[in-house]
């Protein structure tokens, strides 16, 4: 006899809902901070004054995953703000703990 799938997984193995994983919803938020960081800088980047001396296809590729990894360290110290708001928002949202600010932005938006 073969039995479900649902029944054979244990309970410890299930995701909880930003009750009691704080890791997911940071990781989540931490992401999102860098996506809008890694726009920004390759925002900047295409606002350049002068074409580049030595510029090439790979230097391009080169740059924008320095770039990224640069983006990627800002948003891990979250000093902009950004991934703090989201958590704080979707915490309100789900209504996990620290969600006294009324769902963080705009006084929680529906």
């Amino acid at each position: 006899m073969t039995t479900p799938i649902s029944s054979s997984v244990p309970a410890s193995a299930t995701p909880t809902l930003a009750g009691g994983g704080d890791g997911g919803l940071r990781k989540a938020a931490e992401a999102f901070e860098a996506v809008i960081l890694r726009q920004l800088m390759a925002s900047m980047r295409q606002a350049k004054l002068g074409d580049d001396i030595f510029g090439s296809s790979a230097t391009d590729n080169f740059r924008e995953m320095a770039d990224a990894r640069t983006a990627d360290s800002l948003a891990a110290m979250r000093q902009f703000g950004i991934a703090d708001m989201v958590e704080r928002q979707f915490r309100g949202r789900v209504g996990g703990p620290g969600s006294g600010l009324a769902g963080g932005l705009g006084g929680g938006v529906q």
